[in-house]
């Protein structure tokens, strides 16, 4: 229920971080002004006595989000992989989230396994250990087949997580309701399509078996790729609330020193993981959506492990193309050609200036140009972006959501691998590869060959269907209906405007 009740959640939250001290550590980590410094706390302060206390034992953001619980700790995990955007000493705080969650029992896991798959855990398996990682969603174990003697990941969810989040995303849809209503200039971000879209995605990941799917096309998708490894999911092993895969044997991403000590070249992994996640955007359409840390490994062998399945996206083949060619003409510094892309693809009004769009985005591009990635603020070039697209009116893009995320995720990923690292010298070769392969003149031949395939196959069908309905088209059209009696129109107005006016004292009420 998107209601009023609501709000009591939503000042819970602003408690919590006061209540637990993360008020100010993230104030500061955003390098509030001081107006907002002083509204914060002044609003924060008097309900702090109604905030969650949270584990002491953790850093103050991190013990304020898992107090509130988990679709609150996606977001940490997102914050987790921007130093540049929350500071080191945050990012390292919000880095716990990943995987070193407080578990639950291994005495619960053991029942969930029994009802998900039909039996004891004893019969399943020679080998069933205490929690190796423990997440937002769900938690696993490392065990051994008992039947080929196999190392498998069991992946169990969290028990009652499925209304944990529905009560977090309710608030959040109510959230943004409000926002809409009271900000009508945040109307064209679609902040309801948004939490809408996370809604689904969370909803998706609350199902294993969708997850061993994913895993599954995802593994086919990359089988030839080098430098990489997939754990494969174990079918008659997972369930609704169950997933088992290969084990993923390896380093974790996130452990710097573990790797220099292995011998990995930092900045070759750094490069291969956001090559890896272009080549699966737009050469497939179909990417791992979490390529957080907590998410990845390294082999022995120095490939790159990924897994946990449960976010993926997806973009059509048209996206796919307009995607690559905004890249390409970024990293050729033609903003012209990126302006033009932008308003072929709709996704700037008509009405707007082209040539003012294309300088506009020169100068959100050319501060990256012949500069240190050091030395670029990534958090005041996305505040100029999103000035950027205020001005210019473009909408928020809810299918698009998933890869912009992700691509702010993976390039804080390489970051961390390498602080130096050039996110357009590394994308160039990718995106330069599909270009190549889509946007040519092979491209063109092979679309117009499945045009003439799908025109092909509705050949037999369009006499009739154009028998049917070119009467229809060529029939004049009909009579606009007359305009309402001014009497009725007049009542009907009054009547809105009654129920218009009631609705909006009972909420100034309620607010009041």
């Amino acid at each position: 229920m998107r209601g009023p009740h609501n709000i009591w959640r939503l000042i819970r939250t602003g408690a919590t971080f006061e209540r637990t001290g993360a008020m100010k550590v993230a104030l500061d980590a955003a390098d509030a002004p001081a107006r907002l410094r002083v509204a914060a706390r002044i609003l924060g302060w008097p309900f702090a006595w109604l905030g969650y206390k949270g584990d002491p034992a953790l850093p103050p953001v991190t013990r304020a989000i898992t107090a509130l619980g988990p679709a609150y700790v996606k977001f940490g995990q997102i914050l987790s992989t921007r130093p540049d955007v929350v500071g080191v000493e945050l990012a390292d705080q919000l880095s716990m989230l990943q995987d070193r969650l407080p578990p639950f029992s291994q005495d619960q896991a053991r029942r969930t396994l029994r009802a998900e798959l039909g039996q004891p855990v004893e019969a399943l398996f020679d080998a069933f250990s205490e929690p190796v990682a423990a997440a937002s969603i769900a938690q696993v174990h490392r065990a051994r087949r008992a039947d080929n003697g196999r190392e498998v990941a069991v992946k169990v969810l969290r028990p009652g997580i499925e209304s944990a989040f529905r009560r977090d995303i309710d608030a959040f849809h109510f959230a943004a309701g409000m926002i809409e209503r009271l900000s009508p200039a945040t109307r064209r971000l679609r902040p309801r399509d948004v939490v809408a879209h996370f809604e689904s995605v969370v909803t998706g990941e609350l199902d294993l078996r969708l997850e061993a799917a994913s895993a599954s096309e995802f593994a086919e998708n990359t089988r030839g790729d080098e430098g990489m490894k997939v754990p494969r999911p174990h079918w008659h092993l997972s369930a609704r609330r169950v997933l088992t895969t290969d084990w993923a044997e390896g380093t974790p991403l996130g452990d710097i020193a573990a790797l220099r000590a292995a011998g990995h070249d930092l900045p070759k992994l750094g490069e291969r993981v956001l090559q890896l996640f272009l080549c699966h955007a737009l050469r497939d359409g179909y990417f791992h959506a979490d390529m957080h840390q907590g998410n990845l490994k390294v082999a022995r062998d120095g490939d790159v492990v990924i897994y946990d399945f449960g976010i993926m996206g997806e973009i059509d083949e048209y996206t796919r193309r307009v995607y690559a060619e905004i890249l390409m003409g970024f990293i050729r510094r033609d903003y012209d050609r990126v302006a033009r892309v932008h308003f072929e693809a709709g996704y700037v009004p008509p009405d707007r200036d082209i040539k003012e769009f294309s300088r506009a985005l020169r100068a959100v591009g050319e501060p990256i140009f012949g500069a240190d990635a050091s030395q670029i603020s990534m958090a005041n070039l996305l505040a100029y972006l999103f000035e950027v697209t205020e001005r210019f009116g473009m909408a928020t893009r809810t299918e698009l959501i998933l890869l912009q995320r992700t691509m702010v995720v993976v390039e804080g990923v390489a970051r961390s691998l390498d602080p130096q690292i050039n996110m357009w010298q590394v994308a160039r070769p990718v995106v330069e590869s599909y270009i190549r392969d889509n946007l040519g003149p092979r491209a063109a031949t092979r679309d117009l060959a499945r045009a003439a395939q799908v025109l092909g196959r509705f050949a037999p069908l369009l006499p009739e269907f154009l028998e049917r309905r070119m009467p229809e088209l060529l029939r004049e059209p009909a009579a606009p209906p007359p305009p309402p009696r001014r009497g009725r129109g007049l009542a009907v107005g009054m009547a809105l405007g009654a129920v218009a006016a009631l609705a909006g004292t009972a909420l100034g009420a309620f607010l009041g």
